[in-house]
């Protein structure tokens, strides 16, 4: 494809993206594919020759798009957040124009440079403690799911003197395994990145939670006693700010005091709620930051960039540093002494240009705009979470403190058991018809429905929308 050519399909590729952000309504939010539909659309060879361009963005159309669940839609309110927006598509584009690998200062001094500022600039506007003030150095990871597994690895290193870095699991000769704490509520990630760090599953204590199933900490400090009476070696706490199943707020300024009496690294978790720490009146969700080693929020989840880009901070990075770094010789370069080399900074050695789709948003939008964007998600939460308390034949399940509203159906009569066979037949329903799409949890035992709200093109007559299919849907007779 010479340049011509690529002109002439970029432009129809950016009118067809600029054609999907304003009109993504159109598309039923979750596709009705069954497994195996699209591939069996699909040849079972790779083409011999080359296709035209034309022909292949028009199979795009016809074959895969409607395979597309669309998670940015203005009626999507399942999982959690995964919002793009223009600013940021067309810093991705640039991205992926550049072809940069961003492993060392050397291979672009810019993708450094700029993910340093932007790093800066997004701990100063959720009110962390920079550098300066012996607080957080940022890096961009992929994940919040990375970057929880870099903590476990530091946190184990930290516990060990580097001794399993260095011997493998030998290094823990003559101490009692290590042991690793959070909440109930805690995102599976924190068990997988256990089992790849080397604790094992059996080594993750569940701390037990308090009414509003946040952790714990007098049963924290209760399982950290146990565990050195019984001669084991409590190493790392994960503490939780903004549960996925609830949003759930573990407390920091109580777990940390315990961590750092104890010696343990505290690693903090805020992958969804983190965003919402822009706005001063919600900032209190971090009270406590101080005290921890190393947290983690997501741009991507909640902060109008594409996935993926997850932001993770630490205060001490040449013991990150230290865990992370393979320095072979065809890696080393002159520079490396007086600038900060990334690829020493997390798990992977190549590295995109996250940076720059995130320094589009933030210049585009701006704090203020941010700030008005994710205030009116919050406030739209807490409006459906009225209407459901106002209406007697809906229940609300969990506080909601942020953007997700925890609720069921519940009519008299049904048993606990009755009511989740219920719910689950009312989201499959609502899910089938593709106007809205919803997904679930369980808390103590009862099937929850989930409203998550923070897409960028969600407004209130969504919100309103989905009340009323719910409800219409609540009042249909089924087929069955």
């Amino acid at each position: 494809m010479d340049a011509q050519e690529f002109r002439r399909h970029g432009h129809d590729v950016v009118d067809w993206i600029a054609d999907y952000l304003e009109n993504s309504e159109r598309y039923p939010v979750m596709s009705p594919r069954r497994p195996g539909e699209t591939a069996a659309l699909l040849p079972p060879h790779a083409p011999e020759q080359g296709e035209d361009m034309a022909d292949i963005l028009a199979d795009f159309q016809r074959d895969i798009l409607p395979g597309v669940t669309h998670w940015n839609h203005p009626r999507f309110f399942a999982y959690f957040p995964a919002n793009n927006s223009a600013p940021s598509v067309l810093g991705e584009m640039l991205s992926a124009g550049l072809g940069v690998n961003a492993m060392l200062w050397q291979t672009s001094p810019a993708a450094t440079e700029l993910e340093q500022s932007v790093m800066s600039w997004l701990g100063e506007l959720i009110g962390l403690p920079g550098p300066e003030a012996g607080g957080f150095h940022g890096v961009i990871q992929d994940t919040a799911s990375t970057a929880t597994l870099c903590a476990l690895v530091c946190a184990r290193e930290r516990s060990t003197a580097f001794a399993i870095n260095a011997a493998g699991p030998e290094g823990l000769a003559g101490a009692g395994p290590l042991r690793l704490y959070c909440s109930r509520e805690a995102h599976s990630s924190v068990i997988k990145g256990a089992k790849i760090a080397g604790f094992g599953a059996a080594h993750v204590v569940l701390v037990d939670g308090d009414e509003s199933r946040a952790m714990d900490p007098g049963d924290l400090d209760r399982r950290i006693r146990a565990d050195v009476a019984e001669g084991l070696t409590p190493c790392c706490v994960v503490a939780t700010v903004g549960t996925t199943g609830s949003t759930a707020i573990d407390p920091l300024d109580r777990i940390g005091p315990i961590a750092r009496k104890h010696g343990l690294w505290l690693h903090v978790d805020a992958a969804l709620a983190g965003s919402a720490a822009i706005l001063p009146e919600k900032r209190w969700i971090l009270n406590g930051i101080e005290h921890a080693d190393s947290l983690v929020f997501n741009p991507h989840k909640w902060l109008f960039t594409n996935f993926d880009c997850s932001a993770y901070y630490v205060k001490d990075p040449a013991h990150l540093e230290q865990a992370m770094t393979i320095n072979p010789d065809y890696l080393q370069t002159d520079f490396d002494p007086d600038v900060a080399n990334f690829r020493d900074w997390g798990i992977p050695l190549g590295r995109r240009f996250r940076a720059l789709k995130l320094w589009f948003v933030l210049r585009s939008y701006g704090a203020r705009k941010l700030r008005e964007m994710i205030a009116a998600h919050i406030e739209l939460a807490a409006e459906f979470s009225r209407w459901v308390q106002a209406d007697d034949q809906w229940e609300l399940l969990a506080p909601v403190p942020l953007n997700t509203v925890c609720f069921r159906l519940r009519r008299n009569g049904w048993s606990e058991a009755e009511c989740n066979v219920r719910n689950k037949e009312l989201m499959d329903r609502v899910n089938a018809a593709g106007r809205i799409f919803l997904t679930h949890t369980t808390l103590e035992g009862r099937f929850a429905l989930r409203m998550a709200i923070g897409q960028t093109q969600t407004r209130r007559e969504h919100v309103v929308e989905a009340w009323e299919v719910l409800r219409s849907t609540a009042s249909a007779p089924t087929s069955g």
